[in-house]
């Protein structure tokens, strides 16, 4: 069988243009996974309420981070594709799962160059409903439909895997090399919290009690909340870093359901208030830069850090496509080519 990868990132509007922002939140937005309501339900909230009123603002904060180039989540997600493709053995396509390239397209690329066995490979390091399951579920009904012959593998998330947690943890000591910082916060991707209940195995160890993470089950495979707990207790690990140095909040909830706390805008505004001048943070539920990263952090977030009495607001960059993990990703992607186990 002939071997070949397809990289799957989350997508972009086609531009900053108000129509092209609402055509990719619908997509988005829609999606059950996503909002996972009844369709009636989503119809109502996404088409009735937000696209009547978000597009514009999405827009506006779109035209703040756009590169000459588009969009950088595309950008950035090509350069480490285009990367990959000359580091490795098969051949490396690129999707998102919202917006182009699509994953369609993307299989249909490998199809034309002959690969008939394809590592589907969601670049989220921690899984949740809302990126790495949404992404698989499409990708086989996509197979089912027009790829019948195609065999696929997943990569499993990768949020504690020794190479993964070196690479992140030595971006972060290089970005904050001879820097006098008071505290890290890693800040992820927020999801309500009835997507971790919905995700949970077991259907009764996830309690999100403070304890349920730290406690082992099997209930931890699918585990968003524990996997980003347990991302930042390695990296905490690898560098060294002292206890109450560091945290962990959640950013980007949308609507009125209860997410994941505490959150992220709060907790910078809580530190700058308590005092503290000096704050950094690293955002490791991404591994390209994008609108999260390079609006709602390193913009609005260093806005509220400001506002509140702080002084220096330092952001990690995301791995975007870095040679070092470029390495690390292409290493993984040969060892399954020549038949050895992708594992965590």
């Amino acid at each position: 069988m002939s071997k070949g990868v397809l990289l799957v990132n989350l997508g972009s509007p086609k531009s900053t243009d108000p129509k092209d922002v609402k055509e990719y939140l619908d997509e988005f937005l829609m999606d059950e996974r996503v909002i996972d309501v009844p369709y009636w339900a989503r119809v109502l909230l996404v088409r009735g309420i937000v696209l009547n009123t978000r597009p514009k603002k999405s827009a506006a904060a779109y035209q703040k981070i756009w590169w000459d180039e588009g969009s950088p989540l595309i950008v950035l997600s090509e350069r480490l594709q285009e990367k990959m493709d000359k580091n490795t053995s098969v051949p490396i396509a690129l999707a998102m799962r919202y917006g182009e390239p699509s994953i369609k397209s993307g299989l249909q690329e490998l199809h034309d160059k002959g690969v008939d066995e394809v590592l589907l490979f969601p670049l989220y390091p921690q899984f949740a409903m809302a990126t790495t399951e949404t992404i698989l579920v499409l990708a086989e009904q996509l197979r089912k439909e027009h790829f019948p012959k195609m065999q696929f593998t997943a990569v499993p998330p990768f949020y504690n895997h020794a190479d993964y947690i070196r690479v992140l943890a030595e971006s972060i000591a290089e970005k904050l090399k001879g820097k006098d910082f008071q505290h890290l916060l890693f800040s992820y991707h927020g999801v309500p919290e009835r997507h971790i209940r919905k995700s949970d195995v077991t259907k009764s160890h996830c309690k999100i009690d403070g304890s349920c993470c730290q406690t082992p089950s099997a209930a931890h495979q699918f585990c968003y909340r524990h996997q980003c707990y347990e991302t930042t207790r390695l990296v905490a690990e690898y560098l060294e870093l002292k206890e109450n140095s560091y945290s962990v909040s959640f950013q980007s909830r949308l609507g009125f359901d209860p997410w994941l706390q505490p959150y992220t805008d709060r907790t910078i505004e809580r530190f700058g208030k308590q005092g503290m001048k000096k704050l950094a943070i690293v955002t490791p539920a991404f591994v390209s830069d994008c609108l999260e990263t390079l609006e709602e952090i390193a913009m609005e977030g260093e806005e509220i850090f400001h506002e509140v009495g702080g002084e220096e607001f330092t952001v990690v960059p995301c791995l975007n496509d870095r040679d070092d993990w470029v390495k690390v990703l292409s290493r993984w992607v040969d060892e399954w080519a020549h038949q050895k186990p992708v594992e965590a």
